[in-house]
């Protein structure tokens, strides 16, 4: 019995299928493979030459092919009742996300009320500090003045005390 090895895609090209379909009939048909240079190459019986690929077969059995009618009509009840359920939950779904989103942009705005509002504050606590500092500036150099004022005032004293005695 003469044996072919060919690669997947020559043994699709011959079969008249995809190389994966043909890499599936191999592996279905449990060819053993010959691996050399990193390619599988399966081994074919030239015996078994004009086996095909086979095609995908129907799920419906002799009975469902006779009544398709209710068949169909019951499949199609089951799906718009299952649609049925879905839309209604997308409407919650919508009504839900709609809320949340209303409450997120609530939340955003007053967020940014909230950091004006610190923004504000901050130059306002800005501008007493530089008051203050200013203040206490001009309170340090009036208490200069005044200790100058002093220092004199002593001096003046010590000469008018030398004059007494």
């Amino acid at each position: 019995m003469p044996v072919e090895t060919l690669t997947y895609a020559a043994l699709g090209e011959r079969l008249g299928c995809s190389p994966e379909a043909a890499r599936a009939l191999a592996k279905r048909l449990r060819r053993k493979r010959w691996e050399s240079s990193r390619r599988r190459r399966p081994h074919r019986d030239r015996a078994q030459a004009s086996t095909r690929p086979v095609t995908i077969r129907s799920s419906l059995s002799r009975g469902d092919i006779a009544s398709p009618d209710r068949c169909t009509q019951a499949e199609l009840a089951k799906v718009e009742a299952a649609a049925a359920g879905h839309r209604g939950d997308f409407e919650r779904e919508r009504d839900r996300a709609d809320k949340l989103l209303s409450e997120v942009l609530r939340t955003t705005l007053d967020l940014i009320a909230a950091r004006e509002a610190t923004a504000r504050t901050e130059g306002d606590l800005a501008v007493v500090r530089a008051q203050a500092e200013g203040e206490v500036a001009a309170v340090r150099a009036h208490i200069e003045r005044l200790e100058t004022e002093l220092v004199t005032i002593r001096a003046r004293r010590r000469w008018w005390r030398r004059l007494r005695t």
